[in-house]
């Protein structure tokens, strides 16, 4: 059941091993595997200083929605044009471009312009096919942050998204998943350098998070693990080589992540 005080389960590296733990006071209280799978405290304890944070979820696809916030529409490559879609607008991106916390995005070669997107995204937990939307939320396993990094001329010169979107490094997630949290009305912000671009909230989402699940789940089957991101709110701009940018979610935490030079 959602609450107002969710637990973090984070995937992080400590002695040369991958390991789920549950964060508390400064350490992790070690998971014998992933929640999804059953995953239990073993006694073990890891210092938080100790460890290395990886991405909460290693996901088969990542599903992104676009154009789910009314006010991000009238800025967006379509614009005004088009209007709300009357369904969700889907795309893919590879879990090649998944990042954690902590890591630098690469500025690659040929990217005229580089925009972070902050977002909330949805953890599935339980495999997910042609879901009723009652049942939608049965099927989550937590929430987390995101940043859908975008390449935005190439958005716009190729008529789709899958070059635009899908580099290495344009996935960060993290730092950690939060467990029981009630997503339907979450402030979300995305920072630059300190300074906020973005900021809004999920209530005002278009298609909210049960509406999302059973959509996609009745074009594609969702794994534990896989990932939705629901798309952007209002306020994105471009970042440079050496920026600093930080997703914040409420009952989450802040993803933050360096922009790099590299191909």
């Amino acid at each position: 059941m959602p609450t107002s005080d969710p637990q973090h389960i984070a995937r992080y590296v400590v002695d040369g091993a991958a390991r789920f733990g549950r964060r508390r006071d400064g350490e992790f209280a070690r998971l014998s595997a992933a929640p999804w799978e059953g995953g239990r405290e073993t006694g073990e304890r890891d210092r938080a200083a100790s460890v290395k944070l990886l991405a909460p979820v290693v996901p088969t696809k990542i599903v992104c929605v676009g154009l789910n916030y009314r006010a991000h529409i009238a800025e967006s490559v379509t614009g005004a044009r088009s209007g709300p879609p009357p369904e969700p607008l889907l795309f893919l991106k590879p879990p090649s471009a998944v990042l954690a916390s902590g890591e630098p995005i690469r500025y690659p070669e040929g990217v005229t312009r580089l925009d972070p997107e902050g977002e909330l995204a949805i953890v599935i937990g339980r495999r997910a096919r042609a879901v009723l939307r009652e049942r939608a939320l049965d099927h989550v396993a937590g929430f987390t942050c995101f940043n859908d990094v975008s390449a935005r001329n190439y958005q716009k010169s190729d008529g789709q998204w899958t070059r635009a979107k899908g580099f290495d490094t344009f996935a960060p997630l993290g730092p950690w998943m939060a467990v029981g949290l009630d997503a339907g009305a979450l402030a979300i912000e995305c920072r630059v350098n300190g300074e906020t671009r973005q900021r809004g909230n999920t209530q005002d989402l278009l298609f909210p998070v049960p509406e999302l699940i059973r959509f996609i789940s009745s074009i594609m089957t969702l794994e534990p693990g896989d990932v939705i991101a629901s798309g952007t709110p209002a306020g994105v701009a471009p970042v440079q080589v050496g920026d600093r940018i930080e997703v914040e979610i409420e009952g989450i935490g802040v993803l933050e992540n360096r922009v790099e030079a590299g191909s």
